[in-house]
């Protein structure tokens, strides 16, 4: 199992050989294909077998 297969939209993820897309908010995830939209590359379809997006967590936010 590829770490895709668990990243729902909504999530922030990185991809591991573009760090000058940014920081990318996962859209959807259908079928193996994961559409994300970085900051600086917009919005790009992701092949979950052939990439591993890296995960990021923020931490909650306190008031």
């Amino acid at each position: 199992m590829n770490m895709g297969s668990l990243l729902e939209p909504g999530m922030l993820v990185r991809h591991p050989q573009k760090p000058d897309w940014g920081l990318g908010q996962v859209q959807s995830n259908i079928g193996g294909k994961i559409t994300v939209n970085f900051e600086h590359a917009g919005k790009q379809v992701i092949v979950a077998d052939r990439i591993d997006l890296i995960p990021i967590y923020e931490p909650p936010k306190t008031t």
